[in-house]
């Protein structure tokens, strides 16, 4: 990667060459060099879209609110140690600085150990870890309603739809496209709900949602009127993975339920109880074995079989590489001559999307790095494609070239 300068504020690589004038950006004259690889790449035959804590942190800013629940947490019992222990693995995993998840992690690891040594700290550690998480649901619930009743809240969510819909809105003969997140909030549901995007995402049921880990491909059809025996598939549908876990998912005699929480909704604090051992909500893993628990497993073999196959496309968005288990597997994936990866962030993650990129195959790159190319408002509405299945647009283009009419000529006929 010598012809990427990675100390330019703006960052742009595309079709293995860096375009004129990148590092200064103006939407108006890189919008025809974007736009149209952009709609390229995402008529893959595969498509996949992983979401990391960005796409909360943009629309909560784009909204005015200022995020929560992203700051590192304090443990009092075994705290110095765990902190200490923290800092080193993010090192080993050239994470850089670590987060609250690599905390929640490693007093996760450190309680099971006091367990096994009957220590008396470990019931003291477990009541700790109960606090610290039921404090990370409050404050994601918080992001959720502070976004929900500021002033530009509903125009941001409005953004996160449109934003959603330019990957969503492929032909219905295509793959769905299927979307992971690292993400325990609801902001992504709450968007798909309200562009009246069909989810596919293992749970059945509709009183008491149930997660189910068969691997039926189910999807949605209809019949045409007047046409027995050949269905069609639906459009705007997606598959949907939250890798993590999420905030609303509940362990119950062995099952894992989705509990109906309304979004942005205000919670009583006694509701949750004992969220260690309820909820399913995992952190970031320092080694691939974490990956081995249920369900955990079973979503990251989704991930595995969505991206690691030819002509499959990943693009990433707000996702700062700080996941190993996620990052073995792109790089997996970037094994199959076939695929592409496409990464959009803000900045460069503390070094890690840098450090990723030199691993990989240039040719099957497409950067959109900096706070111009990752503002998701300049993203969505300058550079994204639009609809996949915008027919009328095709038709008017064949038309013109039936014609044999510019667009130009089209507007002085028309005035």
């Amino acid at each position: 990667m010598d012809s990427i300068d990675w100390s330019k504020d703006h960052i742009l690589y595309i079709a293995n060459e860096v375009p004129e004038g990148s590092d200064t950006p103006d939407e108006k004259k890189l919008r025809s060099v974007i736009e149209p690889w952009l709609t390229a790449v995402f008529q893959s035959e595969h498509l996949s879209l992983l979401l990391g804590t960005g796409i909360t942190t943009g629309i909560c800013c784009d909204s005015g609110v200022t995020p929560q629940a992203m700051q590192r947490i304090k443990f009092i019992t075994e705290g110095e140690k765990i902190e200490s222990y923290a800092n080193e693995e993010a090192k080993k995993l050239s994470r850089g600085s670590a987060n609250f998840e690599d905390d929640l992690r490693t007093a996760i690891e450190l309680v099971k150990g006091l367990k096994i040594l009957n220590d008396t700290n470990a019931t003291t550690l477990e009541n700790e870890i109960n606090e610290k998480m039921k404090l990370l649901i409050l404050n994601l619930i918080k992001n959720e309603c502070n976004v929900l009743s500021s002033e530009n809240g509903s125009d941001a969510l409005a953004l996160l739809k449109r934003f959603l819909i330019s990957f969503s809105s492929r032909t219905a003969t295509r793959d769905r496209l299927h979307i992971f997140t690292t993400n325990y909030d609801r902001f992504i549901e709450y968007a798909l709900d309200n562009a009246g995007i069909y989810t596919l995402d293992r749970f059945i049921g509709k009183l008491n949602p149930t997660l189910r880990m068969h691997k039926m491909e189910l999807d949605y059809h209809y019949n045409p009127p007047g046409i027995r025996g050949e269905p069609r598939y639906v459009e705007g549908v997606v598959r949907y993975t939250k890798l993590h876990g999420s905030l609303d998912w509940r362990f119950n005699n062995g099952d894992i339920h989705k509990e109906p929480i309304p979004f942005g909704c205000k919670i009583n604090e006694d509701t949750i109880q004992n969220p260690y051992e309820t909820n399913v909500i995992y952190p970031n893993s320092a080694k691939g074995i974490d990956t081995v628990y249920f369900p955990y497993s079973e979503l990251f073999r989704d991930f595995s079989t969505a991206t690691c196959r030819p002509n499959s496309v990943l693009v990433t968005y707000g996702y700062g590489f700080g996941d190993s288990h996620i990052n073995n597997i792109i790089l997996d994936m970037m094994t199959i001559p076939s695929t592409h990866l496409v990464i959009i962030s803000y900045d460069l993650a503390d070094g890690r999307i840098s450090s990723f990129v030199k691993k990989c195959n240039h040719s099957q790159l497409t950067l959109l790095l900096g706070n111009h190319y990752g503002n998701i408002r300049i993203l969505t509405e300058n550079y994204l494609p639009k609809s996949a299945i915008d027919r009328i647009s095709d038709r008017r283009h064949r038309i013109e070239e039936k014609r044999k009419i510019t667009p130009k000529e089209s507007e002085s006929e028309d005035e």
